[in-house]
């Protein structure tokens, strides 16, 4: 029995999620198994580092599972192959990036050290042709000086009920964040930007980034302030702050072990 661990590409539009559903609604999860039981014909479980919700992107997420290979011989690029081929014939949006063995005791939740979100908003008056569903399009002007301020109010450690969603099922509301900062990109030749939201910690609440970036949103707007952010955390009521960003725009970039 082989330990092996994946990363993993997505495109989160199509599916319900990571998670497999009991509705049979198609997950990401459900896909990569299948193509782990076409390539093997061994019905396994993968265990992932961070279950997105539907819409959700990933650039790196991480997942393992235990394969009895028998005698045979598999390397990471025979693996990486073999279920890209068989993901690319079912036309998922999910790229398996690469594989490799790591010991029995690795999971790819529990043995995580950090992972970096990013959030992607295009600030411009035209619509998207190009990348609808992957990123949150804003058309009114954003103040991201002072969304990078009270973007600071939320560092470090907190009770972040504000920011979880109801059905979170974290044992607590506390977590630590390292990082929150706002990149401008150009987006396009005519006053298009992109600003990307980039979120660092150990691990996150439901709903916790996209609560968050709803939130900072209000101040770019000039509908709160920093100091109406720092009651919000403050109060831990969660209808006390901001909206629920959309999913579109947020990705699992990189897990860190």
């Amino acid at each position: 029995m082989q330990r092996w661990k994946l990363t993993i590409e997505y495109c989160g539009a199509p599916y319900a999620g990571w998670q497999r559903q009991e509705s049979g609604i198609l997950s990401v999860q459900q896909a990569v198994e299948d193509a782990i039981d076409a390539f093997c014909q061994q019905r396994l479980t993968i265990h992932v580092a961070g279950r997105t919700d539907a819409g959700v992107h990933a650039r790196g997420q991480v997942a393992h599972f235990d394969l009895d290979y028998g005698d045979r011989e598999l390397d990471g690029y025979a693996l990486v192959m073999a279920l890209n081929a068989h993901l690319k014939m079912r036309g998922h949006a999910v790229a398996v990036i690469a594989a490799e063995t790591v010991p029995g005791d690795f999971h790819a939740r529990f043995s995580a050290m950090n992972k970096l979100y990013i959030y992607r908003i295009v600030n411009r008056i035209a619509p998207l042709a190009l990348e609808s569903g992957l990123a949150w399009q804003i058309r009114r002007p954003l103040d991201v000086a002072a969304m990078q301020e009270a973007a600071n109010r939320l560092i470090g450690k907190h009770d972040f009920t504000t920011f979880r969603d109801s059905e979170c099922q974290a044992k607590s509301p506390e977590k630590t964040i390292d990082r929150l900062h706002f990149d401008i990109l150009p987006y396009d030749d005519h006053g298009g930007r992109e600003i990307r939201f980039h979120a660092e910690a150990r691990s996150f609440l439901h709903h916790q980034v996209r609560n968050m970036i709803g939130t900072l949103v209000l101040v770019g707007e000039g509908k709160w302030t920093p100091d109406d952010v720092s009651r919000a955390l403050a109060a831990k009521d969660r209808t006390k702050g901001g909206p629920t960003a959309p999913p579109d725009g947020l990705y699992l970039m990189r897990v860190d072990y």
